[in-house]
């Protein structure tokens, strides 16, 4: 583990945090989005070749959004990612290929090697050399990416904070510690992490390789958590005693902004009792349930925090942007937050001046045949919405 992420970890300076969503090839819109602001702050700080692992001091992603963040963990530039997104964009997200990949082994997948070409060469290692680790000392934040342990039906926020209990190399009794999550390949955690179900085949990680102890773990997407939105995960590893980062809270110290894919009510005005049975169930509660709980923790994040900007969440609510110190709840604020979250609904995209756009195919994390729309949507609301101004006293 490099020293200079530990004395990032252990300074007290005021903390920044970046959380990206889920969405498949509809991360382009994140990408855009994070290219403004990366394009802001080399003006604003007055240095051209600043990345976003310079000024964010923790990045975390869930499916697409683990992409984005590792490689932003890794120092590409935001150029560098559209460049990957939009030359990869439909090997990686088109479920039209779903049946070629099931000619692939898991190591040989399309995907897995362009991962995996693309983290070595980002942390400076030759294409033939080892894959890098989720321990790489060229990793300059720290990162989490959202899994699921399809194994143990259970989350998995897997990080490279050096101090996180499966994180280190010796257990309590003195004796080593064959599993560390550390020696994984970083591709391999990534790949999982995106591993949506009908897109692609599930990732098989196996830990502590070639010593009595190897066991196997089978992950698929992050995405398909309550976490597909992972910005108050994000807070809770930062802040909570077991994940001993213990950064301090509060407006002044800590920053959370929190980058969508695009957001839009599925409304259903014509829906009769009878056309809720079984398939049209199975087609809905998923998605149902990540859109709900997506939009679950950005208000927990605009409560907990001093929201700076974000569109509303709905009629009752509203955006809850407020001005400094002013109460929109009755405890004390934990950290500066922005939620940049374009509405792609017709409406949404109406207010973008993007009225030739069919909102159907910005929707779709599949959509990979929508691309340029798909840009377009993400550099016109980082137009409007991206300002530096929401980044105040970080700044």
């Amino acid at each position: 583990m490099s020293s200079k992420l530990i004395a990032r970890i252990d300074s007290t300076t005021p903390k920044k945090i970046l959380t990206c969503d889920g969405g498949g090839i509809l991360g382009l819109i994140s990408v855009e989005i994070l290219t403004r602001i990366e394009s802001d702050l080399r003006t604003k700080l007055n240095k051209p070749d600043l990345v976003l692992a310079d000024w964010f001091d923790f990045v975390c992603g869930t499916s697409t959004g683990a992409i984005i963040a590792t490689c932003i963990a890794a120092g590409m530039t935001m150029e560098q990612i559209r460049q990957f997104y939009v030359s990869s964009g439909e090997q990686m997200f088109d479920k039209a290929s779903v049946f070629k990949r099931l000619r692939y082994s898991y190591n040989d997948e399309p995907l897995a090697e362009k991962l995996r070409g693309e983290f070595n060469r980002a942390l400076g290692y030759s294409r033939n050399s080892p894959p890098a680790t989720l321990g790489d000392v060229g990793l300059r934040t720290l990162l989490m990416m959202v899994l699921r342990n399809h194994t143990t039906d259970s989350p998995w926020p897997v990080s490279n904070n050096p101090r996180a209990m499966y994180n280190q190399r010796f257990k309590d009794d003195g004796s080593p510690r064959t599993d560390c999550n550390l020696d994984l390949p970083l591709w391999q955690l990534v790949r999982a992490s995106t591993a949506a179900p009908t897109f692609f085949p599930p990732e098989v990680v196996t830990f502590a390789p070639g010593t009595p102890d190897e066991y196997q773990f089978i992950f698929v997407d992050g995405g398909v958590t309550t976490y597909n939105n992972p910005a108050f995960l994000a807070f809770q590893m930062a802040t909570a005693a077991p994940y001993k980062i213990n950064w301090a809270t509060g407006t002044d110290n800590m920053l959370i902004a929190s980058v969508g894919t695009g957001s839009a009510a599925k409304a259903r005005p014509g829906l009769k009792e009878d056309d809720m049975w079984l398939l049209d169930n199975a087609k809905s509660i998923p998605s149902a349930l990540m859109n709900a709980a997506s939009a679950g923790w950005d208000l927990a994040c605009r409560i907990l925090g001093e929201c700076r900007h974000g569109g509303p969440i709905d009629r009752e609510v509203g955006d809850l942007v407020a001005a400094p110190d002013s109460q929109t709840w009755t405890g004390t604020k934990q950290f500066a937050y922005v939620r940049y979250d374009p509405d792609v609904s017709r409406e949404g995209l109406f207010a973008l001046g993007l009225k030739d756009i069919d909102p159907a195919r910005v929707q779709l994390m599949d959509s990979v045949k929508f691309i340029t729309g798909i840009h377009r949507v993400g550099e016109a609301y980082a137009a409007a919405h991206v300002n530096l101004d929401h980044f105040k006293g970080f700044v």
